[in-house]
């Protein structure tokens, strides 16, 4: 039989999230919590590997599906951000009531530098089983052209 649980996931998780030294970043963490729930810290785990010619990024997006997730290049960062709603179906449902919601609906973005010189035509991605692969190549800079101009003096 389920029973409503009144201390959530653990007995002793509600009684230390009172204590303010217990984490030093309160204000995320309950920003997290909000969202996503106790596992939010297990959203977008990223593995970037270290190439010749670039760099291999996987990152990890369990449960959502291809059209939710999206990647951008801005100023040098490459977002990737990722949208997910709870299906349309427990909104119609208007009979019983939840007893614990575990799914969470939410966004979550995730940046990184790759550098002025990349732009979105070099950058490789793909979608397989909840799983992001990206290839950005390695580009260097190119070095700033002093244009001297100089101002006539006469006399």
């Amino acid at each position: 039989m389920l029973m409503p649980s009144i201390f959530g996931e653990n007995l002793f998780d509600d009684f230390f999230e009172d204590f303010p030294w217990m984490d030093d970043n309160m204000d995320m963490k309950k920003t997290e919590k909000k969202l996503y729930g106790r596992r939010a810290a297990h959203l977008m785990k990223t593995d970037i590997k270290e190439q010749d010619n670039g760099y291999e990024l996987v990152i990890d997006l369990p449960g959502f599906k291809k059209d939710e997730v999206s990647a951008s290049l801005e100023n040098g960062y490459l977002t990737i951000s990722a949208a997910k709603g709870l299906d349309e179906e427990d909104k119609d449902k208007k009979s019983g009531k939840y007893i614990r919601k575990e799914r969470y609906s939410g966004a979550c973005s995730r940046s990184f530098y790759v550098g002025d010189a990349v732009t979105e035509e070099d950058i490789k991605g793909e979608f397989k089983h909840g799983i992001l692969k990206l290839f950005v190549p390695k580009k260097e800079a190119k070095p700033a052209v002093e244009d001297h101009k100089y101002i006539a003096i006469e006399g």
